[in-house]
């Protein structure tokens, strides 16, 4: 799903209109859409009814489209007209067995309509609004809220129209008076404002309809900016054959953990086990392997040396040993920031072990030299994801972003994206997908910003974003899940930035799924997020 500023949606409707597809066959496709939705949602109701709050705008044509499709499909139909003229889309609907609410006490009639009805359509205001609202229409938008309120569970479906009536789609402000909505049916393209608090809160449920857009409108297709969806990523994820074995789906290597912290290296390690990968090797400090591995009995294990129980530098010699058979590897989960670790990441980066794993050769020196070449190619890390104190440890090596094999994969906190930028974490927040999006393309690398709607940015400009914004993934290793998950689908095979994108959103949905499964996001804890994974991949065979 595109993402788009109000003024980008009115230019591609702009081009759309100048290449043919005029606003009236828009507005036709989108109504319809609307109302493939509403008999989705309602697809076995007897004598279904629906009423609509129609506007001035685009948005109240829709409704009155999308109603008077309704109507054809045996639906009752009402429409409460606010500031709009009765023009030819209100006389079909009147002329397909619709009703206008209307005459003095047409409010009432109203309130009346909305206590029988099953669906409740906003379609008063459009994705132009801008606050505050003009003090009628508030006023309009508080009494259905008061109506709405007093049904409580027998209230209507309430469906916003392209966007919540009171919300401006840029900025994400939101009116006080808006009807907050279980279902918001934008037209074409996600705006920006709808994923931003406070907006997200008001809109529901979000779904995109399409109005018909040719398949090559420059100003549609120069949008890089996107937001993720279950059908984007079940379509990003590999196929499973019948015949497959391990080796089918490749092998995660893990460097991870510390005496401190062995948790993240058993989350990030089961959590890429969930992602479908057929083998999980995991690098940690000897001295926490024995407990470790009692816990995933799955995994295959390489015992790295230590200092007072954290990856000593001459770790590097050891994991690149099994870089010839992994297919992705990850660094950082518990790795805490000790300097001794910080060397074994600088020693992995500019290759300092390949010189001690070549031996001296006797015989012939084109084929000693040879040997030598191939050994030290495959000893070259396999794509990498970098995490958690991995990364505070990588900014402390000059041109780290130059070293890092092509196109890795960083997923910051933006406290983290503050050590590695030198900007404020205030900064970052206020312009997420600005900054990493301007990082990911001067790095060189995926940049997976976490948060209230994590940010996945491409160095050539592409930016999607998680729709997702909930204080269940607020907890202790969440992260280590993530990169568990980025790790599994990259080494499956799926490129650098779908790896990330699809891991981002199946550990955003898994945290959804785990506060409705405890009823609250307060009692979430990154294992209940771990146990959630498979239900969202099953959702999305």
């Amino acid at each position: 799903m595109k993402l788009v500023t109000v003024s980008q949606m009115q230019t591609i409707e702009k081009e759309a209109d100048a290449n043919g597809l005029t606003y009236d066959q828009m507005m036709e496709n989108a109504g319809q859409g609307l109302a493939d939705v509403v008999l989705d949602l309602f697809i076995d109701q007897e004598e279904p009814q629906v009423v609509g709050l129609v506007g001035p705008g685009n948005n109240g044509g829709d409704t009155l489209v999308a109603m008077t499709a309704l109507l054809s499909e045996g639906w009752k139909a009402r429409a409460y007209l606010v500031k709009r003229k009765k023009d030819d889309l209100v006389k079909q609907f009147t002329e397909a067995g619709g009703t206008i609410l209307s005459g003095e006490n047409a409010f009432e009639k109203l309130a009346e309509s909305i206590e029988s009805a099953d669906v409740l359509l906003d379609g008063i205001l459009g994705t132009g609004v801008k606050l505050p609202l003009k003090k009628d229409i508030a006023e309009l938008l508080a009494e259905v809220n008061d109506i709405l309120d007093g049904l409580e569970e027998d209230a209507p479906l309430v469906v916003a129209v392209d966007c919540p009536s009171g919300v401006d789609c840029d900025s994400g402000e939101v009116a006080e008076e808006t009807i907050p909505a279980d279902l918001t049916v934008t037209m074409a393209a996600v705006k920006q404002g709808l994923i931003t608090l406070p907006a997200f809160e008001y809109i529901g449920d979000l779904q995109v309809v399409d109005i018909g857009l040719p398949d090559d409108l420059p100003s549609f297709d120069e949008i890089k900016t996107e937001v993720a969806d279950e059908e984007t990523v079940a379509g990003l994820l590999p196929e499973r054959p019948l015949e497959s074995h391990k080796g089918t789906f490749g092998t995660a290597l893990i460097a991870a953990g510390s005496v401190h912290y062995t948790g993240a290296a058993l989350l990030a390690g089961e959590a890429a086990y969930r992602s479908g990968v057929g083998l999980v090797t995991m690098a940690v400090p000897a001295s926490i392997q024995l407990p470790l591995a009692g816990q995933l009995p799955e995994a295959t294990w390489v015992l790295l040396p230590h200092e007072a129980g954290m990856i000593a530098d001459t770790g590097a010699e050891v994991l690149a040993k099994n870089f010839e058979k992994s297919n992705a590897l990850l660094i950082g989960p518990g790795f805490g920031t000790e300097e001794t670790t910080k060397e074994f990441i600088e020693n992995l980066l500019e290759g300092k072990y390949t010189a001690k794993k070549s031996t001296p050769r006797i015989g012939f020196v084109h084929n000693s030299e040879t040997a030598r070449k191939e050994e030290d190619a495959n000893a070259k890390p396999p794509p990498m994801v970098v995490d958690a104190d991995g990364l505070k440890l990588l900014a402390q090596i000059k041109d780290w972003h130059r070293k890092l094999p092509a196109f890795s994969i960083l997923t910051p906190h933006p406290g983290e994206m503050a050590v590695l930028t030198g900007l404020t974490k205030e900064e970052i927040q206020e312009n997420r997908r600005e900054i990493a999006a301007r990082y990911a393309k001067e790095w060189g690398h995926i940049v997976v910003l976490k948060g209230a709607f994590t940010v996945v940015a491409s160095p050539y400009e592409n930016v999607t974003v998680i729709p997702v914004a909930t204080p269940a993934l607020a907890r202790a290793g969440t992260g280590d899940v993530l990169a568990g998950l980025i790790v599994g689908l990259r080494a499956q095979g799926l490129d650098a930035y779908d790896a990330a994108v699809a891991g981002a959103w199946i550990h955003a949905q898994a945290g959804l799924y785990a506060a409705d499964d405890l009823g609250t996001t307060a009692s979430v804890m990154a294992g209940d997020v771990l146990n959630s994974v498979s239900d969202v991949m099953s959702d999305l065979e």
